[in-house]
């Protein structure tokens, strides 16, 4: 699956775009695509790779607008679903990482992972995370990085799931703004349109709620997750 090539009308069904929008994309060369003669073809690994990229650079109204064109998959996106919520349970949240550095929160993270029962190859779901760190961190500003999965392998998990974890003392993650991190989403989902849209639904959390200073005041887990379910309704209600 990740090799699959897809044509321009795929595209904008599988970005939830207008073929209208792939078109001007790639006017712009603002999508990585290949001519194949007189046909453009898109390879789906570089495609998802790239809107992953996108939805962490997009501005809030941008958010907004991907966030609105959710629909129904294997799990529920609509609008007005607490998607985030549902894939974080109690016991995937961790408030005390020992982490102190890039590959050691990711290690921990997968061990924190491997609670949910539903990654089926734990060793696997470190190297895809460690590549995919190599192409550009996962951080963002405000202390906090989404990782993720290279690419997206419905037979990587059973089901779709997120772990949270809080580090004791922050640590240098690759933020564009050059500040620590201290806070780690992990995000890992069968199927790439659940994943875009989840992706879409945490940076607004973290943007636009107080989610992240509430997380980091959290006596523990089950506190965490309350600040989770409150940023995550207070989404929902503005969208």
């Amino acid at each position: 699956m990740p090799h699959r090539v897809l044509s321009q009308e795929e595209v904008a069904r599988h970005l939830r775009l207008s073929v209208s929008d792939v078109a001007a994309l790639v006017k712009r060369s603002d999508i990585p695509f290949e001519k194949r003669g007189p046909r453009i073809v898109f390879r789906k690994r570089d495609l998802d790779a790239w809107a992953s990229q996108r939805i962490l650079r997009m501005e809030q109204g941008g958010l907004r607008d991907f966030a609105r064109r959710g629909e129904v998959q294997e799990h529920d996106l609509s609008r007005g679903h607490a998607i985030v919520s549902e894939l974080l349970r109690n016991d995937c949240v961790e408030v005390a990482l020992t982490s102190r550095s890039k590959p050691s929160v990711i290690r921990d993270m997968v061990k924190l992972a491997g609670k949910t029962g539903l990654a089926n190859d734990p060793a696997d779901l470190v190297q895809s995370l460690l590549e995919r760190e190599k192409l550009c961190s996962t951080a963002l500003a405000r202390g906090v990085a989404l990782l993720h999965p290279r690419n997206h392998d419905p037979y990587a998990f059973e089901d779709s799931f997120l772990c949270l974890g809080r580090a004791v003392s922050p640590l240098p993650f690759g933020a564009v703004d050059g500040g620590l991190s201290d806070i780690f989403f992990l995000i890992c989902c069968q199927d790439d349109r659940i994943h875009l849209h989840v992706l879409a639904r945490i940076c607004m959390m973290c943007a636009q709620t107080r989610m992240l200073e509430h997380v980091r005041e959290a006596p523990d887990a089950t506190g965490v997750r309350g600040a989770v379910e409150a940023a995550e309704s207070e989404i929902i209600s503005g969208l």
